[in-house]
């Protein structure tokens, strides 16, 4: 049967001859056989016969148990050749069959035993029903998170998830009954309590990889004290900027209009360009064509609230990459080219004073 399996199509009864499944099936049948031979054997007492009947009766029971186990084996691996294993994983499910499973033999072979009935030893087991429930708490908690996990698809395996109180921050590469595991970026392994992942808070990255995009979010910080009104001549330098040309020429117009309609030639009362409100024209310029950016998502370009150090001008923008390393790098000549163009607008990007400022001030 084995030759015939290997040479089909399918690639799910591979499986069948990965776990064995046929031979623990095959096993079956001499305790069975020997079982119902015992009343046929000669010089035996009825003692004897029910002894032996019944030795060969929990061989049959744990052959039997362990023949379902192998089938269950085999039915999780031909699941997992197909792409709904990946956002319905059932490893977990199978755990806990094999976890009601092993209880079952259990049960069965202390009640042949003992001879008793198994519906008498479970009704005599009502009463450690505390000790039991305290004995598997964790497991049961893992049973019901497990199948919240699943049932909502909060994490399967593939999933970047952050969870700073178990030290996680990678990809899950395994989920199971009791414990989740993760490969962390160091590539350590954190292994976290399923029940963690309900009663605890966790970040799951999977929106990001879904959607295609990942998000920038920074600032840069600007000098309070560079930022002024422009000149005429400034205007005129910054028009020719290809990225400002329509920006300057639509809102001379707009302040024309404004600063006529008030009627007065009071420079605190007009309306002005600044070199900081025409730099932050140019970083939304500059990333709304820019190739790795994506245009389809949010796209913002704005102050935050100075908080002694400096003007946050915050870039929040979404790559079109999710890639690492793509990702990095996109970020890191974006602002490379900020920082270095911010000079163009007389604008002074703020720092903390360094060794090399303290020995200037010294110095003069």
């Amino acid at each position: 049967i084995h030759k015939l399996l290997k040479h089909t199509d399918q690639t799910w009864d591979d499986a069948i001859i990965e776990t064995g499944l046929l031979k623990s099936f095959a096993k079956l049948a001499p305790p069975l056989v020997l079982f119902y031979s015992i009343s046929y054997a000669p010089y035996l007492s009825d003692d004897t016969g029910q002894l032996i009947g019944n030795i060969f009766l929990s061989i049959f029971v744990i052959y039997l148990g362990l023949a379902i186990s192998n089938f269950l084996n085999t039915f999780h691996i031909a699941y997992n050749q197909y792409p709904i294993a990946k956002d319905r994983p059932i490893k977990s499910f199978i755990q806990i069959i094999k976890i009601a499973l092993f209880l079952i033999v259990v049960i069965i072979l202390i009640s042949l035993i003992i001879n008793k009935s198994p519906v008498l030893l479970l009704s005599g087991l009502g009463a450690l029903t505390a000790v039991i429930l305290l004995i598997f708490r964790d497991t049961l908690l893992s049973l019901v998170a497990s199948i919240q996990i699943t049932s909502l698809g909060l994490v399967k395996v593939g999933d970047w998830i952050e969870m700073p109180s178990c030290n996680a921050d990678g990809d899950v590469i395994d989920v199971q009954l009791h414990t989740v595991k993760v490969q962390n970026w160091d590539k350590t392994i954190s292994t976290i309590p399923t029940h963690k992942l309900i009663s605890d808070s966790f970040k799951n990255w999977r929106g990001m990889s879904d959607s295609g995009t990942r998000r920038i979010k920074r600032s840069i910080l600007i000098d309070l004290n560079s930022i002024k009104f422009l000149e005429h001549q400034e205007l005129e330098k910054y028009r020719t900027f290809a990225l400002l040309t329509e920006y300057i020429n639509s809102k001379e117009k707009e302040l024309k209009a404004f600063n006529e309609k008030i009627g007065s030639t009071s420079n605190v009362n007009l309306r002005r360009l600044t070199n900081i409100g025409t730099f932050r024209a140019y970083v939304f310029n500059y990333l709304k064509n820019h190739d790795d950016i994506s245009q389809d998502s949010t796209l913002l370009v704005r102050q935050l609230k100075p908080e002694g150090k400096g003007l946050p001008i915050e870039i929040y923008v979404f790559t079109s990459t999710t890639n690492w390393t793509e990702y990095e790098n996109i970020q890191s000549d974006i602002f490379d080219h900020l920082l270095a163009t911010a000079r163009y607008f007389d604008l002074r990007l703020f720092q903390e004073p360094t060794g090399k400022d303290f020995q200037k001030l010294q110095s003069n």
